[in-house]
């Protein structure tokens, strides 16, 4: 396998089955899915989604809060060292990276500018792709 002399080689976290199955549940809404699997970030990205689609800012924030630490402790867990891709392509990652995105347009939206520039950096060193992948509903 050959190595990445540019930087580190892209994180790739660990498939979610249970939580996919349970997202695609009719039967399961997006708190459902966050209690039954409160450690993954796709759970709580959607649960900021759907709030932030309510006009609550403040839960989005909270929401999209604890996705992106709940993703920092899994990218970790992964060998993640606080810098590398984060492929988009790979489809377990993108909980994480839609809690960054959840936390950057709920933190735009209560003027928080500094966190906004840090996560814009931090969703594009991770995947150049990912915002524009979310913002249209890949």
């Amino acid at each position: 396998m050959p190595t990445n002399l540019l930087g580190p080689e892209p994180t790739l976290l660990p498939e979610e089955p249970d939580v996919v199955k349970d997202v695609a549940d009719d039967d399961f809404t997006s708190a459902d899915v966050a209690l039954a699997h409160p450690t993954s970030s796709l759970a709580w990205a959607l649960l900021a989604d759907e709030a932030y689609e309510q006009g609550k800012t403040l839960e989005s924030y909270a929401f999209a809060r604890v996705g992106y630490h709940r993703g920092l402790d899994a990218l970790r867990r992964s060998g993640w060292k606080g810098h590398g891709p984060i492929p988009w392509s790979h489809e377990p990652n993108r909980g994480v990276l839609r809690a960054l995105f959840a936390l950057q347009r709920a933190a735009d939206a209560i003027g928080e500018e500094d966190e906004v520039e840090r996560l814009a950096r931090f969703l594009d060193d991770s995947d150049p792709v990912a915002a524009e992948k979310i913002r249209s509903g890949e």
